[in-house]
């Protein structure tokens, strides 16, 4: 069930990647991207569009690998090492981000704590599901 959420969970964040994509420079300001995104966006550079598409690549292959890893997908290949990984991303960027708070490169420090409270939960419930199936993989 956890590896559900946590798929479920990557899928929302990627199509709200998405929704940054096409809404432009709102979204991305509301989001916490940083100024310079937002600008980038009204300006219409394709830099945001590609750097935005790649995250949301990212997060459908994370969710993916958890809906596999939870019997719902077919087995994809390498699903240890491939959710070891996620897990280990997630839980690291939750914990580095607090250290961004005071030094937040160009994004506000509100986005570094609530991304960073994001990316810890998804994480811990990334590695509870992995310690349910860990077994069956």
């Amino acid at each position: 069930m956890f590896l559900i959420v946590a798929g479920t969970l990557s899928a929302i964040v990627a199509a709200l990647h998405l929704g940054c994509i096409f809404f432009g420079a709102a979204w991305y300001r509301f989001f916490g991207a940083g100024e310079q995104m937002a600008v980038l966006a009204e300006q219409g550079s394709s830099q945001p569009t590609i750097i935005t598409s790649g995250i949301v690549l990212v997060l459908c292959v994370w969710s993916l690998y958890a809906f596999s890893a939870a019997g719902i997908i077919i087995r994809l290949p390498l699903m240890r090492l491939a959710l070891v990984l996620i897990t280990l991303i997630y839980l690291v960027r939750g914990i580095a981000g607090f250290f961004l708070v005071s030094s937040p490169m160009g994004r506000s420090p509100d986005f570094w704590i609530w991304s960073s409270m994001i990316c810890l939960i998804f994480g811990i419930i990334h590695l509870i599901g992995l310690k349910q199936v860990w077994a069956k993989l």
